[in-house]
């Protein structure tokens, strides 16, 4: 996928670090506009302009988890999350809310551009292949071509890395898929030491899809090895 025409909104008070980040984003093909302060962030990410957002923690005026909680009322948009190098809680509350993922800082740029790729290929159109396909399973309908999900005909609001969360488990429902497939399937990246993205978005799914109408769990956790979609 092309970097061409991306535009990548970064929320940050670190004048010094956009500066820097501007520079260097720009050499792999990112056109990159931030703002320094929670509000204005909040607008500049609803304004329809950007394909992904980069939200730092710490802001003036409203903090990143507000500014996430405020795109999230209206928009799907994909959002990193910035977090403290070691601030376990930051990360979860940030998945909690909506993030598509999160990078503790100081961070390697090199790192920053793959996660971004992997986050924009997770939006990316679905091709031909995909344009007539649905998955079904109980009362939950996917519809691939336009990354839609319903249970009956409640939309539900899913993030794209939910999306692709409840459609791996879907797919291979009855089977179990270990959190270091899940990972790459969803987040598009290898799992690594003390990562608990992908078992936040597994919990995100969860909690959006309920129980079947029978009171039964839709989902199972094996602990220490991964997930499985319970077959009906």
């Amino acid at each position: 996928m092309s970097n061409e025409n991306l535009e990548l909104l970064l929320i940050d008070d670190d004048i010094e670090l956009c500066e820097l980040l501007i520079e260097y984003l720009a050499t792999e093909g990112y056109s990159v506009k931030a703002v320094h302060d929670g509000e204005s962030g909040v607008h500049a990410a609803l304004s329809g302009e950007y394909q992904l957002v980069l939200l730092d923690v710490t802001l003036p005026k409203l903090n990143g988890f507000d500014v996430l909680k405020k795109i999230r009322q209206t928009s799907d948009i994909p959002v990193l999350m910035l977090t403290a190098r070691g601030d376990d809680v930051d990360r979860i509350i940030g998945l909690e809310i909506g993030a598509d993922d999160y990078l503790p800082k100081p961070y390697n740029h090199r790192e920053l551009v793959a996660r971004i790729k992997a986050i924009l290929r997770r939006g990316r159109t679905p091709g031909a292949e995909a344009s007539n396909k649905v998955l079904s399973i109980d009362d939950i309908t996917l519809n691939l071509a336009n990354r839609e999900a319903k249970i009956g005909d409640v939309l539900l609001e899913l993030t794209a890395t939910e999306f692709m969360v409840l459609k791996a488990l879907i797919e291979k429902a009855g089977e179990l898929i270990s959190r270091d497939e899940l990972t790459q399937i969803a987040l598009n990246r290898r799992l690594t030491l003390y990562d608990r993205a992908i078992d936040m978005h597994v919990s995100n799914v969860r909690k959006k899809i309920g129980i079947r109408p029978d009171g039964s769990p839709r989902i199972k956790t094996v602990r220490g090895a991964g997930y499985f979609y319970i077959r009906p």
